[in-house]
């Protein structure tokens, strides 16, 4: 007897199950602005391929302001914006006034300073180097007065962030940053400076150290006897003695600078120069370290 097909049977082959799908995680806008914050949607973005290029301008091609009065009054304002093109250009009128309407700029010098560092330690390097180039114009144009009461701590900071960008890999930033720190040299009176850069040839970065100890010879090539004096020749041989076993040869090449100044300001009118100088070593220095202080000068 044939068997007859039941419709409602089993069937004989197991489907098979569906494949799990992989998870998208979709984010909310709850998230989305929690990650604006973190990323910081207020901070100036870092660098892309598609941003506008910037003209680096020199100092001798600047122009005067047309309407110095009142672009003055929202300066610093726009180098607080955060459109970091309208910084650029806001960085380069600040140029400006110190090049030609200086008188305009000194009353707000401090706050100046202030947003000239900050910018400088922004990632973008379009900024960051035109905050150098900046430094150096306002160097140029106002010296020691960064140095009075009102302004000496801003500039600590500015100080501080030029070695430090000096001291960078990006060479161009760093070349700038070189430039700045001359014109500073160059502006000021080498004494209070010397004192304000003695801190940095003792800086933990090395590179930093180096850096400052270059500054720092430059000053004292500006000074005679009297001001190496006041500010003391035992530690200024110190310093020397100290960077010339640095290890990098720019500080000790820097070493060797400090100390033959010092040798040739300390022998200038003696007769007997190199007994002078062995006998000056000596007294301020360990044994070992006066030797190498005598090698360094030849009679």
């Amino acid at each position: 007897m044939a068997l007859r097909p039941i419709d409602n049977a089993l069937p004989t082959t197991t489907p098979e199950r569906p494949k799990k799908q992989p998870k998208i995680a979709v984010a909310t806008q709850k998230q989305q602005d929690r990650a604006a914050v973190v990323n910081g949607e207020n901070q100036v973005p870092l660098p892309s391929s598609g941003d506008a290029t910037v003209d680096y301008v020199s100092s001798d091609n600047l122009k005067p302001l047309s309407d110095p009065e009142v672009q003055i009054q929202s300066l610093i304002e726009d180098l607080n914006s955060k459109n970091w093109t309208k910084v650029c250009e806001s960085l380069n009128n600040a140029r400006r006034f110190a090049v030609f309407h200086s008188p305009l700029l000194f009353p707000i010098l401090g706050s100046i300073v202030l947003v000239v560092t900050k910018t400088m330690k922004n990632p973008r390097s379009a900024l960051c180097k035109t905050a150098i180039m900046a430094a150096a114009d306002i160097f140029n144009a106002f010296g020691d007065k960064l140095l009075d009461p009102e302004t000496s701590d801003a500039f600590d900071g500015l100080l501080l962030q030029l070695l430090l960008k000096a001291s960078q890999d990006k060479r161009f930033v760093c070349e700038e940053a070189d430039r700045a720190l001359s014109s500073m040299v160059s502006s000021m009176t080498p004494l209070p400076l010397l004192q304000k850069l003695r801190v940095y040839v003792s800086h933990k970065n090395l590179r930093v150290r180096a850096k400052a100890a270059v500054s720092l010879s430059n000053c004292v090539s500006k000074m005679g006897l009297e001001e190496m004096e006041h500010f003391g020749l035992a530690e200024l041989i110190e310093v020397a003695a100290d960077l010339l076993n640095d290890r990098l040869p720019e500080a000790r090449d820097a070493a060797r600078s400090i100390a033959t100044d010092v040798y040739e300001a300390l022998t200038k009118d003696a007769e007997q120069k190199m007994e002078l100088w062995q006998s000056f070593c000596q007294s301020k220095l360990p044994p070992i370290h006066a030797l190498s202080m005598l090698k360094i000068v030849k009679p």
